[in-house]
């Protein structure tokens, strides 16, 4: 499926490292979600309970935006393989991910990341021992933001504000870009990790 280029551009969140201190307005119930350096893949399975499937919304090459070309260190005018998905638990969308990956990356190992259909990228990643991740950033998604709406498109009605995380993982030595967008479905209280 093609990308829609038609979204109007506009500014993109401000993404802030995890290790500050603090986030102004991080919601402590999504605190602990967002900062889990594991797989969102496997967390989310086991507090779905029911049937947890990937619902592959749009892939194909595309143009990166120009913050996420800016992360992946790549020119403005460079291709990438973008994929989105709504991750669903009994076919409620929990989380929107959007990956960015170079055509650089797409050598190699990278290569069969085009081929995911409709499993989930992070038990590719994670299964993986020779791949790598980057430092998490943390960003609240406001309407009117390439990002918000994207997360919500043709689904109901959107809060005005959304959070999320992105990371770089690195495969090779080269990058991909992974930004997982928590939607107003996921229920927090079944995501905290059992003591």
């Amino acid at each position: 499926m093609p990308l829609d280029c038609s979204i109007p551009s506009n500014s993109p969140p401000l993404w802030f490292p995890h290790s500050r201190a603090r986030v102004r307005g991080l919601p402590a119930e999504l605190t602990d979600w967002l900062l889990d350096s594991g797989s969102l893949t496997q967390r989310l399975r086991r507090a779905c309970g029911g049937r947890f499937r990937v619902d592959v919304l749009r892939q194909g090459w595309s143009r990166p935006d120009r913050d996420e070309a800016r992360v992946l260190d790549l020119r403005l005018d460079a291709w990438a393989w973008i994929r989105e998905v709504h991750l669903l638990c009994d076919e409620r969308p929990w989380v929107f991910a959007r990956t960015l990956i170079p055509a650089r990356t797409l050598r190699g190992r990278g290569r069969r990341l085009t081929r995911l259909g409709t499993r989930p990228l992070g038990q590719a990643l994670f299964a993986d021992p020779g791949v790598r991740r980057g430092p998490v950033e943390i960003a609240r998604i406001v309407a009117g933001q390439r990002l918000h709406w994207r997360a919500f498109a043709g689904r109901g009605e959107p809060p005005d504000a959304i959070w999320g995380r992105r990371s770089l993982f690195w495969i090779e030595e080269s990058p991909l870009l992974v930004c997982e967008i928590f939607l107003p479905d996921l229920p927090v209280s079944a995501c905290h990790r059992p003591d």
